[in-house]
């Protein structure tokens, strides 16, 4: 028998506005939707994703390869988020279970991925804000989860700029409502994928991203993989397993927890945030590292957070 060809289906007008389905034979384990790459620009698209959904579908799981407008090509902010979370939320008329559906994103579509598993967070009247599907969990394969970074140390160029229009100190807020370190915890687990060797996306954000989320109650992880930043989106390759192996547990999951609109927490809260997960990272988190997404003077609160923290540890032995 054949393998049966993707069926496309549209959520909006716009050219780059659809996404192509993948099914099993028989009944799906659970729906995923993959997010490709390219730094958010056109010359990249879903083409990425297919041999992805291909295999996805020959294990059992009903794939939706998404395609979005790109970064100066009718994207950027707001509009390809807006996109993402119209093409996830189309799920709820697919034939599909929109109930169990997990993101698998590689590079930019890792960010993406991980903003969208923050949608329901949003303030209201933010573009992907009250999403209709809810993500159970998120694969982020090399994702660029530090947006403000990524701006202000140029990785891939102009990539972030062009996506935001503009950098962190010109879009602090829109920066806060885009970039995922700014948005933890999650109330979904991140299992991020990342190696040493990837010369495109630095292994650092994933070790940031995990820290600031595990600082304040996330669930996230960090598995090193062993290709380089392509070797995630080859079928055949460990790191194409890896993802795979994540798949049943993130979908037995549901998502869930109420916690506060991303923009909301104050600035003394950010910083207690970062001091913990510049703690937990340890050295990887140096004086010289970018922390913009903060806004707000970190040496200080470093200090103070290590010595109360200490403290309660220490109290805790006591008691």
């Amino acid at each position: 028998m054949g393998e049966k060809a993707p069926v496309v289906y549209r959520y909006g007008a716009e050219p780059d506005q659809f996404g192509e389905l993948s099914l099993p034979d028989g009944a799906a384990k659970g729906t995923v939707v993959i997010i490709h790459g390219g730094f958010w620009r056109a010359r990249h698209d879903l083409s990425l994703g297919r041999p992805l959904a291909a295999d996805l579908a020959r294990r059992g799981y009903a794939a939706w390869n998404l395609e979005y407008r790109r970064a100066l090509a009718g994207g950027g902010w707001p509009g390809t988020f807006a996109d993402v979370a119209a093409g996830i939320d189309l799920l709820a008329t697919l034939p599909v279970d929109s109930s169990r559906v997990v993101a698998v994103g590689h590079s930019a579509g890792g960010h993406l991925a991980a903003w969208a598993a923050g949608r329901a967070r949003l303030p209201q009247g933010t573009p992907g804000g009250n999403p209709v599907v809810t993500l159970a969990g998120v694969v982020s394969q090399a994702g660029v989860l530090a947006l403000a970074d990524c701006a202000r140390e140029h990785v891939g160029g102009t990539a972030a700029l062009d996506l935001m229009g503009g950098g962190p100190d010109e879009l602090p807020q829109e920066y806060r409502l885009a970039d995922p370190i700014a948005a933890v915890p999650l109330p979904v687990p991140v299992h991020c994928l990342h190696s040493r060797r990837d010369a495109n996306v630095p292994y650092s954000y994933s070790e940031r991203y995990v820290a600031a989320a595990t600082a304040v109650g996330g669930r996230a992880t960090l598995t090193e993989t062993h290709g380089d930043h392509f070797t995630l989106i080859d079928p055949a390759s460990a790191d194409w397993a890896a993802a795979i192996a994540a798949l049943p547990p993130l979908l037995s999951l549901k998502a869930g927890a109420d916690l506060p609109e991303i923009g909301e927490r104050g600035a003394e809260q950010g910083g207690a945030q970062v001091g913990r997960a510049g703690r937990a990272a340890g050295a990887r988190l140096g004086a010289d590292d970018p922390l913009d997404h903060l806004h707000v003077p970190v040496a200080p609160l470093l200090d103070a957070l290590v010595d109360v923290d200490q403290g309660l540890a220490d109290l805790g032995r006591l008691t």
